[in-house]
């Protein structure tokens, strides 16, 4: 067994910035339909939603990276939510090596963070 960490922070305003510049260009490159809809429908906290899976999509990299060799694209993560709110990842990339990933986000009014942790085989 093999355990591999990563974590990011994100400025919320550099997220925000992002999807008011580049619209749809930046969403539909980062994320998925599913996690677009979950974040709008956050209405005034939509841009600390999309932070936070952001951050929690580089935190997941990191922690796979080298398994990976930059082959895995945005939308490869994706980061849902179970029936009780907890976040979890959703892999669109095979690594048979990966036992569980588990995900802590969480974002205030200025940043947005999040640890990943993974097992591996």
């Amino acid at each position: 067994m093999n355990i591999s960490c990563g974590t990011d922070i994100i400025e919320i305003e550099r997220i925000k910035k992002s999807i008011i510049d580049l619209e749809d260009k930046f969403l539909n490159k980062i994320f998925t339909e599913k996690e677009i809809t979950y974040c709008m429908s956050k209405k005034n906290q939509r841009y600390q939603h999309f932070a936070a899976r952001f951050a929690a999509k580089e935190a997941v990299f990191k922690s796979i990276s080298k398994k990976v060799n930059n082959k895995l694209e945005w939308k490869n993560i994706e980061i849902t939510n179970d029936i009780n709110g907890k976040p979890y990842v959703n892999l669109k990339y095979d690594i048979k090596e990966i036992e569980n990933i588990d995900i802590s986000i969480s974002h205030c009014k200025e940043y947005a963070v999040a640890t990943a942790i993974v097992i591996f085989s």
